[in-house]
């Protein structure tokens, strides 16, 4: 009997092996994907959008030795690190479908979704350099790169092993909400980055509309985050994975704001200031989809418990 017991386990545990090796992997390329849009901002920042003039090679070579400066560079770097992404989301993709039977049944979807974000990422990457960084393009580039992103993310929350306590409430909803709202921001802020409209109406007047929307639209998402922060202070028995991210999320929110105002005022001439102001703003994106997974997790599983005394 000790036996048949032994061999389930290791049974279960070669069971888990693609698992695990899957979620290492996502959360892998959660970092590089983090650190993708860290170098875009820079090379934007930097007026290095077209230091390299063709597509996909720069200069006709894969390493531009003869051209390379620090614009150069970034554009170059930037271009390999979504390549190596891109190696990445195909592992993905037939990791998932090659272990489906011991996965749960969305993840080979989700991770063929990925791939395609990942891809459709890339074309627009192109775009970018042959259109000559017109301002949807470049924006719409950013918003499938935070896309890709959360995707990962999602896939990486759902797949960390957690134990609900059944106490979340409404606080999926909230963190949902909270999510979509960054994100539409974010989008915003793309645009008026794309578009150099904090520069154009500071200097001659011009699309002023724009970078007032992206200061109005701050409100909403600021309200929702602060309004999670709360109710997760005043939730006693919330377990500490969430409140420990919604402890981060306020943090974050906080330092976003303050990061925005500072580039404001000095009108984007600190470049630090404004790849900062960017990446914290992923940097909270990801904290709130990451809560809001496991908010849901926790809440489906106190759902579970509630049918099955019943």
């Amino acid at each position: 009997m000790s036996e048949f017991v032994l061999q389930q386990n290791e049974a279960a545990v070669e069971q888990q092996k693609p698992k695990e090796m899957i979620r290492r992997l996502v959360w892998k390329i959660c970092i590089a994907t983090l650190i993708l849009m860290a170098i875009g901002s820079a090379t934007r920042v930097m007026n290095a959008g077209l230091a390299c003039p063709d597509w996909p090679l720069c200069y006709g070579e894969l390493v531009p030795a003869k051209q390379m400066n620090l614009q150069v560079f970034l554009e170059w770097f930037h271009r390999l690190d979504a390549a190596l992404i891109g190696v990445s989301a195909i592992a993905l993709f037939g990791l998932s479908w090659w272990h489906r039977r011991f996965l749960p049944r969305w993840l080979p979807w989700a991770s063929t979704f990925a791939l395609f974000l990942i891809v459709f990422q890339g074309i627009l990457g192109g775009l970018t350099v042959t259109e000559l960084l017109r301002f949807d393009i470049v924006t719409a580039h950013l918003g499938t790169a935070l896309l890709f992103f959360c995707t990962l993310l999602i896939i990486g929350t759902a797949l960390t092993p957690y134990q609900g306590t059944g106490t979340v409430g409404k606080l999926p909803w909230v963190g949902l909400t909270a999510a979509i709202l960054v994100y539409l921001q974010s989008l915003l802020g793309a645009l008026v980055g794309s578009r150099w409209a904090l520069h154009q109406c500071f200097g001659g007047s011009q699309l002023c509309t724009v970078m007032y929307s992206h200061i109005a639209g701050l409100v909403p998402p600021t309200v929702t985050t602060l309004a999670m922060v709360f109710i997760c202070w005043r939730t006693p028995a919330l377990h500490p994975a969430l409140r420990r991210l919604a402890n981060i999320a306020g943090g974050l929110l906080t330092l976003q704001i303050l990061l925005g105002f500072a580039t404001f005022k000095l009108h984007l001439q600190v470049e630090p200031l404004t790849v900062s102001h960017q990446i914290i703003g992923a940097a909270l994106l990801g904290t709130l989809v990451a809560f809001t997974v496991l908010a849901q997790r926790d809440s489906v599983s106190a759902d579970s418990r509630v049918l099955s005394v019943e």
